[in-house]
């Protein structure tokens, strides 16, 4: 765990500690999912966390992880190869095609789910249920807070 007094000054500041909580969990989703037998890469998670069950078209999986369409064409294109997900046409529009999970991939994000969970029992050993669920409304509080309209 890293220690806030031996971080230099300026990553000691809420924005950089916030970002290097995000980092940190995002690795040991990872590296929890990957161990469950899932083999992926960090960047594989702006597409679990943003497809739907009923399957996405790739621009709202791109617009919903901010990227370009392009880099997340790429993301769906290995998870393709692994068989996490599968294109399929959407019965909606028929040039269009919808992002969806295997069953495999319904595999990957429970193994995801499960990982979550134990970080979040960690989470309660580390700071207690009231601590956590303090930074959970603080956390909601600063999130409900921020503009969702980027453009």
């Amino acid at each position: 765990m890293v220690n806030p007094q031996e971080l230099p000054e300026q990553a000691q500041n809420t924005v950089s500690m916030l970002g290097q909580a995000y980092s940190l969990l995002g690795f040991q989703i990872v590296d929890g999912v990957v161990g469950a037998g899932y083999p992926q890469k960090p960047s594989h998670s702006a597409v679990f966390a943003q497809i739907s069950p009923r399957g996405s078209r790739l621009s709202t999986l791109a617009r919903g992880a901010n990227m370009s369409p392009q880099a997340m064409g790429e993301l769906v294109d290995e998870l393709e190869e692994l068989g996490y997900i599968e294109r399929q046409p959407d019965p909606t529009d028929r040039r269009a095609k919808l992002i969806m999970l295997t069953p495999r991939g319904h595999e990957c994000i429970a193994a995801g789910i499960a990982t979550i969970q134990g970080i979040e029992t960690r989470i309660d050993q580390i700071l207690g249920l009231d601590g956590h669920a303090e930074l959970r409304r603080l956390l909601t509080e600063l999130l409900g807070s921020v503009p969702t309209d980027r453009t």
